[in-house]
């Protein structure tokens, strides 16, 4: 069983997550010390046996807890906030489990990804996660340049002492208007969310950002329809460089959404002028 845990205001856990924490046979948390101040702050005792269960002993650990539900235990993993196996652990023994044939669920509830998405006032109906971008630039700067492109709304988690870093990189990556978000200490007391480009986000974080933070950036903008005229010289241009006519009308065509038999028509009339 995966629970969510809250990202931040204990108010947030749930009745299910009480209960499981009181009647689960073994509770693996990411770190013992968080869940047991958790189990606290909810008025919860911890009724079975709590393990660590973190991103360096995952792959070890899965194969004890997979015993406990394979003997008919039940097993509850928990990370310091959120749903484990969203940039957490989780992931390996929700892995090992299905292909042992052991059961799986989930008691949803907290979720800073999706959160922030909400909050930030950009379109939420198409979303990416893309967890924490690399640390060094060259390849921050690489995995930018594959998301340039990308439509959809991006969601990022990134360490505060690193958001301006990022956001200077995004500008390069994305262009300075790009809109953008920078949701931090979400459900806590000093929750913020600032909107803007990016260029105006860098130069607002340059003094230095505190707490957690995550990043929600537009997708890329669609692309202005090519005009017919513009069309027609591009096939002429490549038709001039040696290219068939009609296969050169055929690839523009499918690229630009158009259809064929108009854009051929077009091209040889332009041609007879």
């Amino acid at each position: 069983m995966l629970a969510a845990t809250p990202i931040g205001n204990a108010e947030d856990a749930s009745g299910r997550l009480r209960r499981l924490l009181a009647e689960a046979d073994v509770v693996a948390a990411e770190d013992t010390r968080r869940t047991r101040a958790l189990a606290a702050r909810l008025g919860v005792t911890i009724g079975g046996r709590l393990v660590s269960h973190h991103e360096h002993n995952e792959g070890d650990r899965a194969a004890e807890l997979l015993d406990v539900v394979a003997g008919g235990g039940t097993v509850l993993v928990v990370t310091d906030a959120g749903m484990p196996a969203v940039s957490d652990p989780g992931y390996r023994v929700v892995t090992a489990a299905v292909a042992a044939d052991l059961p799986v669920t989930a008691a949803p509830g907290p979720s800073a990804v999706l959160t922030a998405l909400a909050l930030s006032g950009l379109p939420t109906d198409r979303f990416c996660f893309e967890g924490f971008l690399p640390r060094r630039p060259g390849e921050r700067a690489r995995a930018l340049a594959a998301l340039a492109s990308e439509r959809r709304t991006i969601v990022l988690f990134e360490a505060p002492h690193r958001t301006h870093d990022v956001l200077l990189a995004l500008v390069e990556a994305f262009g300075p208007e790009r809109p953008a978000a920078v949701c931090r200490e979400l459900t806590k007391t000093y929750e913020e969310v600032v909107r803007g480009p990016l260029a105006e986000l860098a130069a607002w974080a340059a003094d230095g950002v505190r707490g957690e933070v995550v990043l929600v950036v537009g997708g890329a903008p669609v692309p202005a329809p090519a005009s017919t005229t513009d069309l027609v010289a591009e096939v002429l241009a490549r038709a001039d460089g040696g290219e068939r006519l009609k296969d050169a009308v055929a690839d523009v065509a499918v690229t630009a959404g158009v259809p064929k038999r108009d854009l051929y028509a077009a091209a040889l009339a332009a041609r007879a002028r």
